[in-house]
């Protein structure tokens, strides 16, 4: 078992419950753990023997344009596309932060993290 980490994905989005925020929209940062057997990728060295960050990027990109209320709502999407079309995929771990909250205080983020394994 290996891990693969993308780390830090910035995205401006449209997320959550004010109205806002919807319009103006916000920074955010992902972060992805993904779990998998890399043993075979280690001797092979082949891209398709491993988990394709390319892809995993692209999925967060695509579902950060989906305005949604909620942090844990998009991880959650981020999560079921994942483990949906990339087979190799154990388990999974899915940070969502928005940069600067407009919570009425000096925070540098909030963060609503979630995981989830193949059944």
């Amino acid at each position: 078992m290996g891990t693969i980490h993308v780390t830090n994905i910035r995205a401006h989005a449209h997320h959550g419950c004010l109205a806002e925020e919807s319009i103006i929209g916000s920074e955010y940062r992902v972060d992805v753990s993904v779990k998998a057997d890399l043993s075979k990728a280690s001797i092979s060295d082949r891209l398709s023997d491993t988990v394709d960050y390319v892809h995993i990027n692209r999925i967060i990109k695509e579902e950060m344009q989906i305005p949604s209320k909620l942090l844990e709502h998009v991880a959650k999407r981020i999560i079921n596309r994942i483990l949906s079309e990339i087979e190799m995929t154990k388990k999974i771990k899915v940070s969502v932060s928005k940069i600067n909250p407009p919570i009425g205080g000096d925070v540098e983020m909030v963060t609503a993290v979630l995981s989830s394994k193949r059944s």
